[in-house]
């Protein structure tokens, strides 16, 4: 009794003391948090300052479009005088056969007076576009691109709805449903076309992926972010940012802002007669990297360049980041922190235009994205190899729900995406400076961004005086060598892990020119890190596992790999059982560049199962620097790890079609669920580790193995699968792809197409202005093209209609949702066609009205005959695409598979009741005057109708010729990239300094909310969460027991001797065990 009533005080002494224990339970809203109490949180000054749901409005964003009519941007190949620009422009478009009255638009900023690359040419009436070509024609244009518009809106709301996590989840991935206007002509989006602000609301500090477990210990929210990744470290070790130009790019600063010591220019380029903020997201953002005062920065003595390039309109032009990024190359900022980002990386001049930065030594910290938690969602520029990307954690560690997740589309869909985010920091409920003075709390990866901008900062004061060290890809290296991983988080949600500071600061210090690579090694048995890599054993006859190395040369913006990278398998740890082929960068620039590992298995293995290993080499090589004889050269290795396995049965082989699917940029492809208007493009990249990822866990949760195909029909040998599957596809087909399904289907080859919406009504109905283009933008397929699956399944008899349906059915047990999809027109008789009451969708788009048609035929299943493939038509791909999942239909899929692999048709599938299928009049037909064809891997245009090209020769990869190693690999491949400078550094002392003053700077003791006492960063998984307090708690329930012990010892009468040592004895033992006798 006297035990248990110790413990309970205790227990309640360090919840009132430490403030971080909340106890959560599944079903009921009863928690148990200090903030609810004001006695508590007098006596916690550090933790006055925490911030409830309540307290914080949650910052909604609008985005909507509007356009800049007969504006255009003409980039010249080189930075010429206003004179000589407007030269070239005269001499290239007076010889228009038609009079074009144009002029060259003012600029008025600080860049107007230096010599520039770039006009924005205005023309009174741009109908004739034969001056585009004259223009193009110059020798002294590079490119002519529209001018753009961005328009932005922020909205402080407070939420009153009473949502439920689930229905919280569910609104994340899929947003509102669209219920009024969402026909209309006037788009206005969360997922803008353009690039733009990636704030959030404070309530994205409980999106962490650990929401839901019913009880655990939750961190207090830190006063200061520098407190939380430890800057004062180095601010006692005299490096607080003096020297460095960082630049911000965002709503401008006002001019005396409290918080600010060293503003040494505010600069604006809107057509706003003002430097001020007026919307705060700004000031917010600079004080997170500069603040000296109340909610401190990283840097405070850095030299502060504030860019206003967003309007209080929140509206911006390409061409005012084009004048600005050009004034920051003139200024020689060291660092430039971009907290906006869009879909479109293919803006060429707006990503040229970053290339010269990170060129001309800039480095570039941007924000990966808020479109989290789907993954294939990075915006750009933070999605380029030379930028650091930048996603958001919680103060749990765990990724921020709303965070971006990779990989990147820009390869697909012949090849396989890049890795990213680089690394995460915090960017949930994160402190900074407020518009006029005090502190704010805001969330988003553009929290995230100047949290590491700030960092980078602080460590450029640290080597700034070391000449050559200092680059961005030098920074970037340091930073994801020296990032802690997260133990739960995969690659493409965490990077490499989690900002560390102080090891960051180590391994810059010591730092010495050379290249590395990211990821550093492939191993394909490390879960859940490397996922998806990890997620299906390789075998022989399958497609080429693809990983898309980022190359990073710090020796040099520009760079080359010398002679060939060399495989090198490991002969005791079988390596001779895979197959290599590298591909690569033939220039490294800026500062960085790929390398493509294509894995597959030999012959020699097809029945064996195990670990196989090797390693590729490679040389980087970069120009001498200073006066160097020698060009500068670092040798790489890259340690490969997969798992084989015999080559498994054809009925367990699926085969994904990802070379039909295409996605914005850089056509209008339009959302598959005519409801979901958060989501107006299709740009995912539509492939199993992007928006149908959840599709592929549950297929190889079943046991299936699926392979991507991202070549022609005519590229895969038939035979070694059991189901071809098509989903969500926009592209065309090849004749001799229509010719060769056929020819697989007789011989044995399973099909099934999941169809989405088409109409061509429908497709005028949704067409929007673009800015890009300069042009309404008409879709040029719907969901899905289906005049061109149509003419895929002609000679199997089959089509799609260009009706539009939705609705809620069941079968079986199970229900789901049918959204925007399409009905089957014509099927064989003797197949199992099977209907169900639904909604025209396409009739109420066009009309408004609401009409229900019963018996839509939506799921055919066909076998002509008993030595043939079967086929499966069903017409929508909704409810198994994550980006617009309502209710997913993962069990019917399933029960397809059945059909298709095994040739059993499930119970519920055989309880139902065909229908017939009036024969059907004319089927849909392509959109008269589409343009397709200009991103199109199959049509050509020439004159009149385009038309197929020629069929591609299949590609073949060249295999490398292995040179063995008769050494053992090393078992754990799992550690930071070993910069060369990490061997020679020894270990840092890190003293923790009482509260000072160090030039003007309040300097705080960092509180011990992270890394408890005795514990240190180190290289090795994150796991700081859960250790300490079983330590600390364990420690705790030792020392009670010992005063309840002497307690007694004190008030009882004295006993005899012996039998109070025998018992102190037994509770010995059962508290540490018997000990030996001497």
């Amino acid at each position: 009794m006297y035990l248990f009533s110790s413990i309970s005080f205790v227990v309640l002494f360090l919840i009132l003391w430490t403030g971080t224990i909340a106890i959560k339970l599944d079903n009921d809203d009863v928690s148990l948090n200090t903030s609810d109490s004001v006695d508590v949180l007098q006596f916690l000054p550090c933790l006055s300052n925490v911030t409830t749901d309540e307290d914080i409005p949650e910052l909604k964003i609008e985005f909507s479009s509007e356009h800049v009519e007969h504006e255009y941007i003409v980039i010249f190949d080189n930075y010429y005088s206003s004179k000589s620009r407007y030269n070239y422009i005269k001499a290239a478009i007076k010889k228009c056969p038609q009079v074009v009255t144009w002029s060259i638009l003012k600029r008025d900023n600080p860049a107007t007076h230096y010599p520039s690359d770039f006009d924005v040419l205005k023309l009174v009436n741009d109908d004739d576009k034969s001056w585009l070509d004259l223009l193009l024609d110059h020798p002294a244009v590079k490119r002519v691109t529209p001018q753009r518009k961005v328009v932005r809106a922020l909205k402080t709301v407070h939420e009153t709805e009473d949502v439920t996590d689930e229905d919280e989840d569910l609104q994340a991935i899929k947003g509102k449903p669209c219920l009024e206007g969402c026909w209309s002509q006037n788009w206005r989006s969360s997922r803008p076309l353009k690039r733009t602000s990636l704030a959030l609301s404070t309530s994205g500090f409980w999106h962490g992926n650990n929401r839901h477990s019913s009880r655990r210990l939750l961190r207090a929210l830190p006063r200061q972010i520098t407190g939380a990744l430890h800057a004062d470290v180095l601010w006692n070790l005299g490096y607080s940012g003096k020297g460095v130009k960082v630049a911000v790019f965002d709503t401008g600063l006002a001019e005396n802002h409290p918080h600010f010591k060293k503003v040494k220019e505010r600069t604006n380029w809107t057509n706003e007669k003002t430097l001020n903020d007026g919307l705060g997201h700004g000031t917010f953002v600079a004080g997170v990297i500069s603040s000296n005062k109340e909610c401190l920065g990283f840097a405070p003595d850095a030299d502060l360049f504030i860019f206003r390039v967003f309007t209080n309109n929140q509206v911006s032009y390409t061409s005012w980041f084009l004048d600005a990024f050009n004034y920051a190359i003139l200024k020689k900022i060291n660092v430039l922190n971009l907290s906006i980002g869009g879909p479109d990386f293919m803006d060429h001049p707006f990503v040229d235009k970053v290339w010269e930065l990170t060129a001309n030594n800039v480095i570039m910290v941007s924000a990966i994205g808020n479109d989290g938690p789907l993954y294939g969602t990075l915006n750009n520029p933070a999605d380029q190899m030379d930028v650091i990307g930048v996603g958001g954690i919680n103060f749990e560690d765990s990724i921020a729900k709303f965070s971006s997740r990779g990989m990147t589309t820009w390869e697909l869909p012949g090849g396989y995406g890049r890795v990213k985010p680089d690394i995460v920091t915090y960017g949930s409920a994160v402190r900074g400076s407020g518009l006029k003075s005090g502190c704010r709390t805001l969330s988003g990866t553009s929290v995230a961004s100047p949290v590491v901008a700030g960092a980078v900062t602080l460590l450029a004061s640290a080597v700034i005086e070391k000449g050559n060290v200092l680059n961005p890809a030098s920074m970037k290296q340091a930073l994801m060598a020296s990032a802690r991983r997260l133990p739960t988080a995969n690659i493409f949600e965490q990077g490499m892990g989690k900002l560390d500071l102080v090891r960051a600061h180590q391994i810059l210090s010591n730092y010495k020119p050379q290249a590395s690579l990211s990821p550093s090694y492939i191993d394909f048995t490390e879960c859940p890190y490397m996922w998806p890599y990890c997620s299906q054993p390789i075998y022989h006859g399958g497609m080429p596992s693809v990983v898309n190395v980022t190359i990073l040369n710090g020796m040099g913006v520009s760079g080359r790999i010398i002679d060939k990278p060399v495989w090198h398998p490991y002969t005791p740890q079988n390596g001779n059982y895979i197959e290599v082929a590298i591909s690569h960068s033939s220039l490294l620039w800026p500062w960085s560049g790929f390398l493509a590992v294509s894995l597959t298995v030999s012959k020699d293995a097809a029945g064996w199962g195990g670990i196989a290993q090797g390693r590729i080499t490679l040389t980087v090589e970069s120009p001498p620097q200073n006066g160097e004889d020698a060009p500068r050269r670092s040798h790489l290795k890259l340690p490969i790890k997969v798992k084989i396995v015999p080559t498994p049965p054809r009925s367990r082989r699926i085969l994904w079609d990802q070379y039909h699917n295409l996605r914005y940029p850089p056509g209008y492809f339009p959302r598959d669920n005519l409801r979901m208007k958060n989501d107006p493009l299709d740009w995912n990249g539509d492939h199993i580790h992007t928006n149908f990822k959840d599709m592929y866990v549950h297929l190889r949760n079943a046991g299936f193995f699926v392979e991507v195909l991202g070549k022609p029909f005519t590229c895969f040998d038939a035979k070694q699968y059991g189901t071809l599957l098509i989903a969500d596809a926009e592209e065309e087909y090849f004749p001799e792809e229509i010719t060769k399904l056929r020819r697989d289907v007789e011989n044995g080859l399973s099909v099934m197409v999941l169809a989405d919406w088409y109409n061509v009504s429908v497709m005028k109905k949704v067409k929007f202005y673009d800015e890009n283009t300069r042009q309404w933008w008409m879709p040029d397929t719907g969901g899905s093209n289906i005049p061109a699956l149509n003419d895929l399944l002609a000679p199997l008899g089959m089509a799609f209609s260009d009706n539009v349906y939705e609705g809620m059915y069941s079968i079986g047990d199970h229900q789901t949702h049918f959204a925007s999809g399409t009905s089957i027109a014509k099927f064989p008789s003797d197949g199992l066609i099977i209907g169900r009451s639904l909604k025209n969708q396409g009739h109420e788009v066009l009309t408004g009205e609401t009409k229900t048609q019963d018996d839509v035929p939506i799921l055919g299943l066909h076998q002509q005959n008993p030595t043939s493939g079967r086929v499966v038509l069903y017409g929508d791909s909704n409810c198994v695409d994550s980006s617009h999942l309502q209710k997913e239909c993962f069990w019917l899929l399933e029960m397809l598979l059945q059909y298709t692999s095994f040739s059993n048709l499930p119970i519920d599938l055989s309880d139902e009741s065909t229908i017939s299928i009036p024969p059907s009049g004319q089927l849909p037909e392509r959109m008269e005057g589409n343009h397709l064809h200009r991103y199109s891997k199959v049509l050509d245009s020439h004159l009149g109708e385009p038309k197929p090209r020629p069929l591609p020769a299949c590609p073949h990869l060249a295999w490398a010729k292995g040179e063995p190693l008769n050494i053992s690999a090393p078992s754990n491949l799992y550690q930071h990239q070993k910069l060369l400078s990490v061997m020679d550094a020894g270990p840092m002392v890190v003293k923790q300094p009482n509260v000072q003053q160090r030039s003007g700077i309040a300097v705080e003791r960092v509180d011990d909310w992270e890394l408890p006492p005795g514990m240190s960063h180190s290289n090795q998984l994150d796991n700081s969460n859960a250790y300490p307090l079983i330590a600390f708690f364990s420690t705790v329930l030792v020392l009670v027991f010992f005063f309840v012990h002497v307690h007694k010892r004190k008030t009882r009468p004295k006993r005899r001797k012996g039998p109070r040592l025998k018992r102190f004895t037994r509770l010995q033992e059962r508290f540490y065990g018997k000990f030996p006798s001497v």
